[in-house]
């Protein structure tokens, strides 16, 4: 199987991102939001403990999603191929109707301004269009403002489970009943 999805690149409308670095212009140029390949696992890893102010994430995300969930994993990058942000999920392999939402990252100057949902929608069509009606994702309670953004995304806290990833680790479970 090749690395590249070259029919499924497009750009994703609507969107209005920051980089890092803004244009000289003013302007925010344009964001392609694509299928991850295998080599964009280096770009992603070597910003993820940035873009969570330090803390250490990289260990959650291995590169075996680059691999083995090509299909249901996005990038999102700037007119300059620079990486904005990314979502990696896959289809259940337990229940037929399910996918799941693994890790998204957006980097912190294009956070607000869409990026984030035009990635989930992405990922929502792809599965929709394998067949699943339910999308299931995790977070950690203390993060309140990701549980804020998939509320505004239609998930619902489907429960909070005390010890879910062990002892203290508490999770928030939530889901979204795809239309």
């Amino acid at each position: 199987m090749s690395d590249e999805h070259p029919a499924a690149e497009r750009p994703a409308s609507g969107i209005s991102a920051r980089p890092a670095s803004a244009r000289a212009d003013g302007g925010l140029g344009h964001v392609t939001v694509r299928h991850a390949k295998p080599s964009d696992y280096g770009r992603v890893i070597g910003r993820i403990n940035v873009w969570w102010d330090g803390r250490d994430m990289a260990p959650m995300l291995p590169k075996l999603f680059f691999i083995h969930f090509e299909g249901t994993s996005f990038v999102a990058d700037d007119e300059d191929g620079e990486l904005l942000g990314f979502v990696c999920g896959f289809l259940s392999q337990t229940a037929a109707d399910e996918a799941y939402i693994h890790f998204v990252g957006v980097e912190p100057g294009a956070r607000g301004d869409g990026l984030g949902s035009a990635l989930y929608e992405r990922f929502f069509a792809e599965v929709r269009g394998a067949g699943r009606t339910v999308v299931r994702c995790v977070t950690s309670p203390v993060n309140e403002r990701s549980v804020a953004f998939h509320e505004a995304m239609g998930f619902e806290v489907d429960r909070v489970v005390p010890d879910y990833d062990g002892p203290g680790e508490d999770r928030v479970l939530l889901v979204k009943r795809l239309t």
